[in-house]
């Protein structure tokens, strides 16, 4: 399992290994180049708290928080206690989260013996940043700005990275531009009990199943640390190029905004009864729309809107147990992939067909839909890359169809709400996309498209967006189940077919989610409650979920933490609970 918890505050996020280094984080932004980069590479910088000697640690969450607390014990029974978090709570009407790392380290028992070191890097090409010292704080000049790290210890043993004995607490602020000008403890302190309050406020808000909720909880905390409120971006996960196989060469780097995964995220979020992540996407969404061709929207984006290219490899870097190549931006923005237009719809229908939303209204909104139900008419029974973004060999895939189906199916029904007009005949779109999916109907199932009879685990989706053939649906379901999962486990493949990089060799977790929530959709809730007790086992110690996972090994793989599991966890716990009033 990956040793690694995950903290933020919606503008900035890092990686804390279980011994408490930091050895993941980007700066200014989460797809910005990284300020640590240990996770891939020894030399690739980080910050480090260690004890002398042998010692054993372990990790915990403040319960209900994004605030990460690690437990350090020595040989000795000396023992210490690191909390870090990225400040979030409000002020003066807004939330306050800057682009600021807290550690707080203090003395549990005995005299423990402790090491700092902090030692940014500029950046891909790994060079140890430029350090000026000042009188409370070390500063660090970066791509032509600031990184500044303000402490209450002796920056003479944090220079020279001196062992020292713990015996008042320690405070360090690490900031990217402005520095931190207040007392640094007072600060802390402050900044740590404000966003205590603030998690636990939010939580408190959330509609969460009845069972599985703390699991639903902590994936819905993670679900939040990847919305980029700055733009209304939601990143696919927070790291780059981790392994879906150890040494093997599928590395990706999934720190940008992905449309598919966005709607995906939000769907959880709805489950949640939490609205405002919503509405920050809609504003990146019509500047996505209006600033490319009208004709084709690229699956996914930067934080910032522009596309992600170009792909490139660090040759320089070492990667994740040696696995190479490391990648920065992602050569999927090149790609046709045409389930999006249907995702999209199916994210902006609540803003018609729930009165809640009646706000969010406008014209602008309704023009977009009915523009995006346009393209799911014309782009059904395309060639394009697919929901697994396939390099070479562009096919028709069942998939992007069942998605312009349901694209189609909702407009029609926003239609019939009184919205659009005239215009573009929906419902003989929506028949022409059903027929698409049925003409790869091979005995009784859907197969990944009409010249393909291979099985794709995307189909679960099938019963899951209510395709109107019961009897397809359950076959569908019965036949990925029966091919695809991975002996037994309760994991399954995406699918077993030769791609650009040969079979896939591990478990897509999200793929087991949407069989518990096929089962479901189905009424068959026996299966669906198995397959999630077996699938939930695929967490690390925190709850954190990976993309991949390999079932024999027990092993987590792929970027991590990866918003397609935690969605797929909230999900899968909401269809498969009794309702609360059966319960309490």
């Amino acid at each position: 399992m990956y040793p690694y918890g995950l903290i933020g505050n919606c503008q900035a996020s890092a990686l804390v290994n279980n011994d408490g280094s930091i050895d993941w984080l980007s700066f200014p932004n989460p797809d910005s180049p990284p300020v640590f980069g240990r996770l891939l590479d020894e030399d690739g910088g980080g910050f480090s708290i260690v004890p002398e000697g042998k010692f054993r640690s372990e990790q915990r969450y403040l319960h209900n928080t994004n605030v990460l607390v690690t437990t350090v014990e020595q040989a000795d029974g000396s023992s210490y206690q690191i909390t870090d978090f990225f400040p979030r709570f409000l002020q003066y009407g807004r939330i306050y989260r800057p682009n600021s790392l807290f550690r707080i380290i203090e003395k549990r028992s005995g005299s423990p013996v402790i090491r700092v070191s902090c030692r940014p890097i500029e950046g891909w090409e790994k060079r140890p940043a430029k350090r000026i010292r000042g009188s409370s704080h070390i500063r660090w000049e970066i791509r032509n700005e600031d990184l500044r790290l303000l402490t209450n210890m002796s920056l003479t043993y944090l220079v020279e990275e001196t062992p020292f004995v713990l015996e008042e607490p320690v405070y360090l602020g690490l900031s990217w531009g402005l520095g931190i000008e207040d007392d640094i403890a007072r600060v802390s302190r402050q900044f740590l009990e404000q966003t205590i309050d603030y998690w636990r406020t939010w939580v408190k808000h959330c509609s969460i199943p009845s069972l599985y909720q703390k699991e639903t909880i902590r994936s819905a905390l993670t679900l939040k640390l990847h919305c980029f409120e700055d733009t209304g971006a939601i990143l696919a996960a927070s790291s780059t190029s981790l392994p879906e196989e150890i040494g093997g060469n599928r590395n990706w780097d999934y720190r940008h905004c992905w449309l598919r995964d966005a709607y995906f995220v939000l769907s959880a979020f709805r489950s949640l009864g939490h609205f405002e992540e919503m509405e920050g996407f809609l504003k990146f969404l019509l500047n996505a729309a209006h600033s490319r061709e009208k004709t084709q929207l690229s699956p996914v984006y930067s934080l910032a809107q522009s596309l992600p290219l170009p792909e490139t490899e660090q040759c320089g870097w070492r990667g994740y147990k040696g696995s190479v190549p490391v990648r920065n931006n992602n050569q999927a923005a090149e790609h046709v992939q045409n389930d999006v237009y249907g995702e999209m719809i199916l994210t902006l229908a609540p803003i018609f067909l729930d009165e809640r939303f009646y706000h969010l209204r406008t014209k602008a909104h309704e023009d977009l839909i009915s523009h995006l139900a346009g393209l799911c008419g014309h782009y059904v029974s395309k060639h394009d890359a697919g929901l697994w973004e396939l390099r070479n060999g562009w096919q028709e895939h069942s998939f992007s169809n069942l998605m312009c189906w349901a694209g189609l199916d909702r407009a029609q029904k926003i239609r019939e709400a009184g919205y659009f007009g005239k215009g573009p005949d929906f419902f003989q779109m929506r028949e022409k996309a059903e027929r698409a999916v049925r003409a790869a109907v091979h005995e009784g199932s859907v197969r990944n498209g009409p010249k393909d009879p291979s099985l794709d685990s995307a189909l679960l989706q099938l019963p899951i967006l209510r395709f109107p053939d019961a009897e397809i649906n359950a076959a569908t379901v019965r036949k990925i189940r029966d091919d695809l999962m991975i002996e037994e486990h309760g994991f399954l493949y995406r699918y077993k077919r030769k791609d650009d990089f040969g079979t896939p060799g591990s478990a897509f977790l999200a793929c087991s989610y949407w069989l518990v929530q096929a089962h479901a959709a189905l009424g068959q809730i026996d299966q669906a409650t198995d397959i999630m007790g077996r699938t939930i086992q695929a967490a690390n110690p925190l709850g954190l979920l990976s993309e991949h996972y390999d079932p024999t090994l027990r092993e987590q793989r792929g970027n991590f933490p990866q918003t397609y599991s935690h969605v797929g966890q909230i999900n899968s716990a909401f269809a498969i609970s009794p309702a609360w009033d059966c319960v309490l």
